[in-house]
């Protein structure tokens, strides 16, 4: 299991962050981590310690992703896919969610979602295919939490296939989801 060790600033760089400066400000940042630890400690929590997935997982059917360490399950999220989820992806526009081996790779924090990890489709055997059929393989699927401005209710996201082809996850799913990946961890999409 791979884990990191977090270290708490103890300068501040930029008042305007919160970081930062002297004055009025100084030494908060400080005063709330410590007081962070000393909880984490007094519940016995690892506080600064957090596991990095070697593997992610995604079960199309069971519409779960999950989260893999040393071979064992670390963590598992409820997922949401493609509005024609069933199959493979084959061209752009046919709202499936791709199945195959691909690795996650660029991530942004100012997406229309509320973060969004990009996966590595299309990979040499999807343009491949695509060549053949003389069609678009699509591109641009990502990993995301909620729309950042939601047309539906909550439920609705939570509940139905609803994106182009992406896998999405609730807004805190996807912040552990983030949290505990890095780039070039492979994924793994089966039916």
């Amino acid at each position: 299991m791979t884990k990191a060790k977090l270290n708490t600033p103890t300068r501040k760089t930029s008042y305007r962050t919160g970081w930062g400066g002297s004055g009025r400000n100084a030494g908060k940042f400080v005063h709330i981590a410590v007081a962070v630890v000393f909880a984490a400690c007094a519940q016995n929590l690892p506080a600064t310690e957090i596991s990095f997935a070697d593997a992610v997982i995604v079960k199309k059917a069971e519409r779960r992703i999950y989260l893999i360490t040393g071979g064992q399950v670390l963590k598992s999220f409820k997922i949401s896919l493609g509005l024609l989820p069933d199959g493979d992806k084959i061209q752009e526009g046919d709202f499936r969610t791709p199945e195959g081996r691909y690795e996650l790779a660029d991530r942004n924090a100012d997406s229309d979602f509320f973060l969004s990890i990009q996966i590595s489709y299309p990979n040499r055997l999807d343009q491949e295919r695509a060549a053949e059929l003389g069609v678009s393989p699509g591109g641009q699927i990502m990993i995301h939490g909620q729309p950042n401005r939601p047309r539906y209710s909550k439920a609705y996201y939570g509940n139905y296939d609803w994106t182009n082809g992406c896998i999405a996850l609730s807004n805190a799913d996807m912040m552990d989801l983030w949290r505990m990946t890095t780039p070039k961890t492979p994924i793994y999409i089966v039916p």
